[in-house]
């Protein structure tokens, strides 16, 4: 941090906006950091909890509009909900986190004030695809409950889960979220095509749900599987309705991703199918 900090505006008494001296706009954080300050004051390095620099300036807008409307007690538990998702997945967070969750929060408390119930679709492949971050973001509920007296709905779990997913791996919430789209529409074509019901719970569906986000990712980095192999040609005699399958869902992730997916995935997929059927 440069050495002198130029209070631009409080925002309210815990975040100000500050210009260090590379005329950097910054959003600090702190206890008590505003209280009392003008526009033109020094900022007490030591007070400052974080320092957000949010270079872009839209998600910097958003948070200078959002934060006027939420109470000063929520910007504090946000902050310790940051820290705990950061502690918890040992790993640093996307600083936009903090204004996508904050703000995503902050909406999910309004509409249960105005008895809005919101269902996330995704609830299952997301628990499936992101273990890890499925459980903190139960815990982030448990403490939103716990400190501010709010019961969330189970499918806030989701939404919460893919907020610290994206912070980890800078993917946009868009993104995961059609990527998951994606995977459902995949999952409900085995399940008509095999006329099978899928128990969402299995180990099979766990892996055929892991197998398809990772051909989705290949498939998004142009990265290659290898030649396809000698099993290509036994398993289109062997297990035929699954082969043919595993190409028409291939044709899907290449239509939907607008990217090519490799040929080798074919293989891959027949054996995943193969197991949900036997």
């Amino acid at each position: 941090m440069g050495n002198h900090i130029i209070v631009e505006r409080v925002l309210n008494n815990n975040v100000l906006v500050a210009v260090q001296e590379n005329q950097e706009e910054v959003i600090l954080i702190g206890k008590g950091i505003g209280f009392g300050k003008k526009k033109g004051y020094e900022v007490d390095l030591d007070s400052v909890e974080k320092l957000y620099r949010l270079e872009d300036a839209s998600a910097q807008e958003k948070y200078k509009q959002l934060l006027p409307q939420i109470n000063e007690e929520f910007v504090g538990f946000m902050n310790d909900v940051m820290d705990h998702i950061e502690e918890r997945m040992n790993n640093k967070l996307n600083e936009h986190i903090h204004i996508a969750l904050t703000d995503h929060i902050a909406f999910a408390i309004k509409r249960l004030n105005d008895g809005l119930d919101f269902k996330n679709p995704f609830l299952i492949e997301i628990q499936s695809l992101y273990p890890k971050e499925y459980e903190v973001a139960k815990e982030v509920v448990s403490m939103i409950h716990e400190t501010l007296g709010f019961a969330m709905p189970d499918g806030e779990v989701g939404f919460i889960a893919i907020h610290i997913h994206s912070a980890i791996t800078d993917k946009k919430v868009a993104e995961i979220n059609k990527d998951s789209q994606l995977i459902q529409h995949l999952t409900s074509l085995v399940e008509s095509q095999l006329s099978i019901d899928l128990d969402k719970q299995s180990v099979d569906y766990h892996r055929l749900v892991q197998h398809l986000r990772r051909a989705i990712e290949r498939a998004h980095k142009g990265e290659a599987l290898g030649e396809r192999n000698k099993l290509d040609n036994l398993l289109k005699l062997e297990y035929p309705v699954c082969y043919n399958l595993a190409w028409k869902l291939i044709k899907v992730m290449q239509r939907t991703l607008q990217k090519p997916v490799d040929d080798a995935e074919a293989v891959y997929l027949t054996i995943h199918l193969q197991r949900l059927l036997s």
